[in-house]
């Protein structure tokens, strides 16, 4: 096993090399178009597919297999699966995707929907399309409005707006921010497996918001109820998680807290697989009838 980073802004795994379908193309280039991709895809290939997730710049990965056509089977440490595997969420991605592994150090993360990077302060874009939730590490003092960074897959420091950059926190956060991290992601496409301001799903998204907030949560909805604290009923407050579950079944679906179970109505935002989009919305029936309880991060 080698370790790497991922050396593109946004990069797909899925099931199995040979699970690609040809509207997958974009996404599965040498150099992937993620909005090209999702735009490709009709509702019903944005809501169903063989991708498992996806890694941002400069995530490590570990890489269990190098194959000769291309793809490489890994595992993402930062997004825990106890029930997949315990050393990081498994999939295949390809391999042109990968890099060396990333400078440690400070770490930074976008703050912004999406920015870029580039070659100066001010100067020629060299990487387009770092989305939010994007961790980089500082190489030097600022210039004019711009900041360097280290960059996996770069020999020399990238520039990025300092106004797109922020210190990921050390400190939990609190349900307001959470809150307001998830609002902004209102009205993105939902993606199955999608972990971006491009397109998320339901675990996704709570992944996503908590990782720009500097707290690691499993990747899937089942393993975040269990890495998460029960709350009580009527305990709810905004910004816990509220899980749902069949009967007999293990939890399918997450949302976030914005007003709790007790209220009339209640409400939550989440992707939501029916509306095709991130939403803030009262619980609607089916949610109600499967909700199986409510935890905090």
């Amino acid at each position: 096993m080698r370790q790497a980073s991922v050396g593109v802004p946004v990069a797909t795994l899925w099931s199995a090399p040979d699970r690609t379908r040809p509207s997958d193309t974009a996404a599965s280039r040498d150099t992937p178009d993620i909005g090209a991709w999702i735009a490709a895809m009709t509702p019903d290939e944005q809501t169903g597919s063989s991708v498992v997730t996806q890694a941002l710049l400069g995530e490590e990965v570990l890489v269990e297999q190098d194959h000769s056509d291309g793809w490489s089977r890994v595992l993402l440490p930062a997004q825990p699966s106890a029930g997949l595997d315990p050393r990081g969420y498994p999939g295949w991605i390809r391999t042109a995707h990968l890099t060396a592994p990333a400078t440690d150090g400070t770490r930074l993360v976008i703050d912004a929907m999406s920015t870029t990077l580039a070659r100066s302060p001010g100067g020629p874009v060299v990487v387009p399309g770092v989305v939010l939730g994007t961790v980089l590490t500082p190489a030097g003092p600022a210039d004019r409005g711009w900041l360097p960074v280290h960059v996996a897959g770069h020999a020399e420091p990238l520039w990025a707006p300092e106004d797109d950059l922020a210190l990921l926190p050390s400190r939990p956060p609190t349900g307001d921010e959470a809150l307001a991290v998830a609002r902004r992601l209102l009205g993105a496409t939902y993606v199955w497996g999608g972990l971006s301001t491009l397109g998320v799903d339901c675990s996704g998204l709570v992944h996503l918001v908590w990782r720009r907030l500097g707290v690691t949560l499993p990747r899937d909805a089942h393993d975040q109820a269990a890495a998460t604290t029960a709350v009580p009923p009527g305990d709810e407050r905004l910004g816990d998680l509220f899980f749902f579950a069949r009967p007999g079944s293990r939890v399918h679906h997450v949302g976030i807290v914005v007003t709790p179970a007790g209220a009339t109505p209640a409400r939550l935002l989440h992707a939501a697989p029916g509306a095709h989009r991130v939403v803030e919305e009262p619980m609607p029936a089916q949610r109600t009838e499967t909700l199986a309880g409510t935890h905090r991060p």
